[in-house]
Order: C-alpha cells, then structure tokens, then sequence
C-alpha cells in the first residue's frame, strides 16, 4: 500500500485556532495559569484531519523564530506584522508537547520558515508516497504536484478547500510553478513585498498567460503598452527579489525518516497530556 504523508503547517493551524476564540475571548486559562485555547483549537484541527484524511504518516513542521533568509534578502519583509498576542506566547512550546505526545515529528530549521520545511519534505516524499499539506495559507497551492495535494482550512473544524494540480491549472489557466512568478509580478501585501508597483493579480496573470514566464515578459517589455513597461521598467530590481521571496524552497535542509512518523500514538500517553492540559473531551478522539 502507498504510504499517505500529512505534513501540517503547525503555526497556520495554531494562529487560526487562537484568533477564532480569542475574539470571543475565550482563552482557556487551566488551573495553572496556562492560556490553552490555541493548543486546544489546534489540537481539535489536528485530529479532524487526520480522520478526514486517514493518513499512514503525520509530521507537523514550525517556524524557528522570525529572522529568516528572506530578511536578508529584504530587510522589510513581514515587517508590517505585529508582535504574536501576550496569551498566545507560552502556547509555542507547549503545542510541540502535544505533537510530540501523539509522536508526531517536530520540523523545523532557523533561517526558514514552516513552508520551507514543508515544501522539502514534500519533495523528498512524493516519489514514495501521496502527501497531502494542511494549512491556511494559499501560498502553498505553488507546491502542487502529481503526488502533492493541498488542503486549505476553512471556516470551524473539518471544512477544507481541496487542491489538486489539475484543478489549479484548470482554475487559474497557469501551472503552480508559476504561481512563484504571478506573486513576483503582484507582490504579497501579507508578507509586505510590493512586486511590481502598479501591477495587480489580474495583469500579472494575464501577462503569465500570454508570454509563458516571467523572464519572457521582461524580455519583451517592448510588446507591452506603455503604462505596464514603465512600471516593470521603474522596478525591475524588485520583481526579481520578490520572485525569490515567493518561491517555497525545497532543499531547506530539513529530513525526518518516514518510520519515525508512522502515526500510531499511544493511546495512555496523549491521554496523559490531555489531561495535563485538561482538555475533557479530546480523550474519544484517540
């Protein structure tokens, strides 16, 4: 049987599961002061999927602070995101607890982000194995392949948007490898990169379309009218330093045998940290 890889953006599930309470402010405060709403919305999506998807393997990879290469390369980029919530600060060690609890791998490497981790383990697995990635974050539709799906979360628990790359390039009319030269074009106002200035999604992918990449649009600038050749002219610099800020790399360095990732938790031990946490009702779940 052909192994199923789930590989989980662990801080797009972490993030979501904190905000969607934390607007209610329900914060889940256990008896010993520990703030466990993001673990536990975590936790809840963790386990929704893994019945949904039915996965042989699971591995959660995780950002290893905020200064990556793409900081070097562009001192500005995320720059315009804010410090992480008070509450949500002493939840980033503790979930890896959890994970851990279940024996499922912790991934990550400084100097890379969770998608960069992702996208290599995805690159390594494919040939031997279907992965599917969990996340929040439409970035990684670029990572798309034969044996690469990809599934967005959605509103509450157990709706995700599905991705497969026929349904991509069916839907967008460009290949998910280009999605890294639509982004350089348009820029990523989240990851606060501009792009090229002026050009927004529906002239990048007009332009994707008809010239078949990046370099052969900036090849032929002369074909294009006068307004888009001025503002790829004025920042020509800038859409090649954001195609290197949007591409996910796949040789981040990261590995995690496959036989450490067999997902068989035991049972007693996830029960043990559920009730260390005193989450009540997760323990049917296993």
């Amino acid at each position: 049987m052909r192994k199923h890889v789930l590989l989980v953006d662990g801080m797009a599930l972490l993030f979501r599961a904190y905000y969607s309470t934390a607007m209610m402010n329900n914060f889940m405060i256990n008896s010993q002061g520990l703030p466990t709403n993001a673990i536990h919305g975590f936790t809840r999506h963790l386990l929704t999927a893994i019945d949904t998807f039915n996965p042989t393997h699971v591995i959660s990879c995780w950002d290893m602070g905020s200064h990556t290469f793409r900081n070097d390369l562009f001192p500005d980029y995320k720059a315009n995101r804010s410090a992480p919530p008070e509450n949500l600060v002493p939840q980033f060690d503790r979930v890896k607890e959890m994970t851990s609890a279940m024996d499922i791998p912790n991934v990550g490497i400084p100097g890379y982000e969770a998608d960069d981790c992702i996208g290599t383990l995805a690159s390594h697995y494919q040939d031997e194995a279907d992965v599917t990635i969990l996340t929040g974050d439409q970035d990684i539709l670029q990572l798309l392949d034969d044996h690469v799906r990809v599934a967005l979360l959605k509103k509450g628990y157990g709706n995700y948007d599905t991705y497969e790359a026929p349904r991509f390039i069916e839907e967008k009319g460009i290949t998910p490898k280009q999605m890294i030269e639509l982004k350089a074009m348009m820029g990523d106002t989240s990851d606060h990169y501009p792009g090229v200035r002026g050009i927004g999604e529906k002239t990048a992918l007009k332009l994707l379309i008809q010239h078949g990449s990046l370099d052969a649009i900036l090849n032929n600038l002369d074909t294009l009218t006068k307004a888009q050749r001025t503002k790829f002219e004025a920042d020509l610099d800038m859409v090649h330093l954001s195609r290197q800020l949007a591409e996910i790399r796949c040789d981040a360095g990261v590995s995690c045998d496959l036989n450490e990732a067999l997902y068989q938790p035991e049972r007693e031990k996830v029960i043990a940290k559920f009730n260390e946490f005193e989450f009540k009702r997760l323990g049917e779940r296993i």
